[in-house]
């Protein structure tokens, strides 16, 4: 079946600028799409004990789509970089996560600009964590948009946004894992749209800009004291993979460090603030109102279990509920 006007759309020289997994998946429907002249990534870096050095997914992907221009640049700017990139022709340079803030000469250069895809529904949650602060936020919805890249960030003209649920289970984790999937979805009709010529921006309501400020390690200790369970429960799985959520405990005069993997908010349930204890069977930590129950946690150094396995292992060494933990703040306790 031969394609309408309506749908048919040029291909484009592409230039696919991204680096960790989240960009993996638009990497492939561009692919699939137009013509990816070459991919720009992050240097290998070294990890594990070994520090061996490692691809990032978005090259180890670009290889095995057996695209041969691979550059990996530790900076556009540096000398010789942007003539390089200038030689590839590229119509139009799609940016995922890539990693690098790109300058004027750069914006400037493909006929159709840079598009960018991002992890929320502009021009909310402009910035580096946007899925983690939808989370701990309590946004019932998020999404992502492709948008005109500018210098200024996140600041560009819309041009297609999709949207999806935040459900009481998601997790940093899974939502990240969806949003790559719609955008994904949404970048080839972006192109498509550019090259025909039908698709045009929208300016960003600068009135309703929030900001999505980057994650700190220090962001882990929660504060039962002064929060409520709901608000931990947000937490918890905002942070989930990193840096993730932990209480220090102390056990026998012993300060240990318990990272809480999974929780739900029981708000019917009143305990003390701060304290781990036992209620029909359950393992709770007691908030400002209401308590978390808490699900899957990991002693530090150790496997993570169920809160039964915890609350088992604590009773093989003597201990009872319930338990204190510790205030904590950047330098430690407080």
């Amino acid at each position: 079946m031969n394609p309408t006007f309506d749908s048919y759309a040029p291909k484009l020289r592409v230039v696919f600028m991204g680096t960790p997994e989240f960009a993996v998946p638009a990497l492939r429907a561009v692919h699939q799409s137009h013509e990816v002249v070459a991919v720009y990534s992050q240097p290998d870096r070294p990890v594990g004990r070994g520090l061996e050095l490692k691809p990032p997914p978005v090259k180890s992907e670009a290889l095995r789509l057996g695209i041969q221009e691979i550059h990996q640049p530790d900076k556009l700017s540096l000398p010789g970089e942007f003539e390089k990139l200038q030689a590839l022709r590229p119509d139009i340079i799609v940016v995922v996560a890539f990693g690098q803030i790109l300058r004027k000469n750069v914006l400037e250069l493909p006929r159709f600009g840079c598009v960018n895809i991002h992890s929320s529904l502009l021009p909310r949650w402009r910035g580096a964590a946007p899925i983690q602060r939808a989370i701990l936020e309590g946004d019932s919805v998020t999404g992502v948009a492709t948008m005109k890249l500018v210098e200024k960030l996140d600041a560009g003209d819309i041009l297609l946004q999709k949207s999806t649920e935040i459900s009481q289970q998601d997790t940093a984790g899974t939502l990240h894992d969806r949003l790559a999937i719609l955008g994904s979805e949404l970048i080839v009709p972006t192109l498509d749209g550019l090259a025909r010529g039908d698709l045009k921006g929208q300016p960003q309501d600068e009135s309703k800009v929030t900001y999505a400020s980057k994650l700190t390690k220090e962001m882990e200790w929660l504060n039962p004291w002064d929060q409520t369970g709901e608000v931990l429960d947000r937490q918890v799985r905002a942070l989930n993979p990193w840096p993730g959520t932990s209480l220090q405990i102390e056990v026998n005069g012993k300060a240990e460090r318990l990272k809480i993997r999974q929780a739900t908010p029981r708000l019917d349930i009143q305990g003390p603030s701060g304290a781990l204890f036992e209620k029909y069977g359950m393992l709770l930590l007691g908030t400002q109102k209401g308590s978390l129950q808490l699900e899957r946690l990991q002693w530090d150094g150790k496997k993570e279990m169920e809160a039964a396995a915890v609350m088992n292992g604590l009773k093989g060494r003597g201990i009872s509920l319930p338990l204190k933990s510790q205030k904590m703040s950047v330098g430690g306790p407080s």
